[in-house]
């Protein structure tokens, strides 16, 4: 196959980021976001590679026209969607359920599959087919493939992925623990392996996947064995505007006592919560400079985020026997340094510690921040989760013969 180009496409609701790689080298060619879509000020930026950004701004008004834009952008440097070294176009999926434990080509069964996941994935699912059937349209001879952010926790065992409810009943409504950010686990937990020098499949990992959504996943010999997320991304460690674990018991307290429906229930926990509803602030940069000031609410709110993280590092240490690095990973886990050295502080009985020389060095590439000698190693790993889709739609698509 002379083809080696992939588009990648992330679809929101209202957002398209893409961005086009060569698979020869792993080269970024273009990298865009189109924002805003459906309202009057629309915005499209696009980066070349080794060129100036471009923005064009003005009314876009679905996804449609989006793609559209977004081809012209592409034709303008040469990289047109029509050209013959497109190879495929990658599709972020959020959830694929039981039934996609792998990336997958689309086709009508596919999407009519994905279509019938939407309830337990209301929010991504819809916006994720809309770019799907956008892209089909635009290009319907070349392979698209969906990469499903919950296909690398299939792996989890029945233990850790079956909740403590009647069974029937949640067997019926598909409940179960599904977990999210997979493509940034899976990418990270390889290159921590590569970067102590040893295959997956000899290595377990805790992945800290921190941004405004957050996750820890417990990776063994490569494989997820369990994970913060469950049937929807609320469950886990406090993020930027999510609760994270919550006694559901709460939710009965506040239909029965507030007078809270389950809509303004629903929006409480996903978007009123977390750092943003303990601080009213869900950027740890200005929780820590807040912090620094001597802001009582923003140290509470830090000091919540650490426990539930320390609280998780130390049940995946006890579910994996042996750990041999714990990777830090997303806008937070890379940039934070406060929130690495207050992660693993006290925890040095289980061989965990970071250097403060190292953790305080900024960088692209991943890096070791526990001191020399460690018994389990400490690392920060950019994420990569547009060329781990790449790589995965390059690979199936090569398998296949497309």
């Amino acid at each position: 196959m002379t083809a080696t180009r992939v588009l990648v496409l992330n679809s929101g609701s209202s957002s398209v980021k893409y961005q086009l790689l060569d698979m020869r080298d792993s080269a970024r060619l273009a990298v865009g976001l189109v924002e805003r879509i459906g309202e009057q000020t629309s915005r499209l930026k696009h980066t070349p590679a080794g060129g100036e950004t471009r923005e064009r701004t003005g009314p876009i008004a679905d996804h449609d026209a989006a793609l559209k834009a977004v081809a012209e952008e592409l034709a303008a440097d040469g990289l047109g969607l029509d050209s013959p070294e497109l190879a495929a176009i990658g599709h972020r999926v959020v959830h694929g359920g039981k039934t996609f434990t792998e990336p997958t080509v689309i086709d009508d069964a596919v999407l009519a599959e994905i279509e019938r996941l939407i309830p337990v994935a209301p929010l991504h699912n819809p916006a994720n087919l809309t770019g799907i059937r956008t892209a089909r349209a635009l290009r319907p001879d070349l392979p698209q493939v969906a990469v499903f952010d919950t296909a690398f926790h299939t792996t989890m065992p029945e233990s850790a992925a079956r909740y403590a409810i009647d069974v029937e009943t949640a067997d019926a409504h598909r409940i179960r623990r599904y977990g999210f950010h997979g493509t940034s686990h899976a990418y990270v937990s390889r290159a921590t392996a590569k970067l102590l020098g040893k295959a997956p499949e000899e290595v377990n990992v805790i992945v800290l996947h921190l941004g405004n959504g957050a996750s820890a996943t417990a990776v063994e010999k490569g494989k997820c064995v369990d994970t913060s997320m469950g049937l929807t991304p609320l469950e886990g460690l406090v993020m930027g505007t999510r609760s994270g674990d919550l006694d559901p018991a709460v939710i009965f307290h506040l239909m029965r006592v507030g007078g809270m429906s389950a809509d303004e229930i629903d929006t409480l926990l996903n978007k009123k919560s977390g750092l943003i509803g303990l601080c009213g602030d869900n950027d740890m940069r200005e929780i820590r400079r807040r912090v620094d000031e001597g802001d009582e609410r923003a140290q509470l709110a830090f000091d919540i985020y650490i426990h539930r993280l320390k609280k998780y590092i130390g049940a995946y240490y006890a579910v994996l026997g042996r750990v041999d690095a714990v990777a830090f990973t997303a806008g937070v886990g890379e940039n934070a340094a406060p929130v690495r050295a207050a992660a693993v502080a006290g925890l040095e009985e289980l061989g965990l510690a970071v250097d403060p020389e190292r953790n305080a060095v900024r960088g692209d590439e991943p890096r070791l921040i526990s001191p020399e000698g460690a018994r389990v190693k400490v690392a920060v790993v950019p994420t990569d989760e547009e060329m781990e889709i790449a790589t995965q739609t390059y690979a199936l698509v090569k398998e296949s013969g497309n």
